[in-house]
């Protein structure tokens, strides 16, 4: 998310303003919190014209 918002020359206040999530948020997403809401994190993708989504792994037996 760092490189992608750096790309657009965006702070990290502008960025969590500009998507509606909180700068604490966006803050902990940056720094690779393990546990983040995916509703917030596609919120902010959404900007990017990206999201997150579930894809079928191939099984391993």
């Amino acid at each position: 998310m760092k490189a992608l918002r750096k790309e657009y020359n965006l702070t990290q206040e502008d960025l969590a303003y500009k998507s509606g999530v909180g700068l604490r948020f966006l803050r902990e997403l940056e720094q690779g919190k393990p546990t983040v809401r995916l509703d917030k994190v596609n919120q902010v993708l959404n900007l990017f014209n990206l999201e997150v989504g579930v894809c079928v792994k191939e099984r391993s037996l």
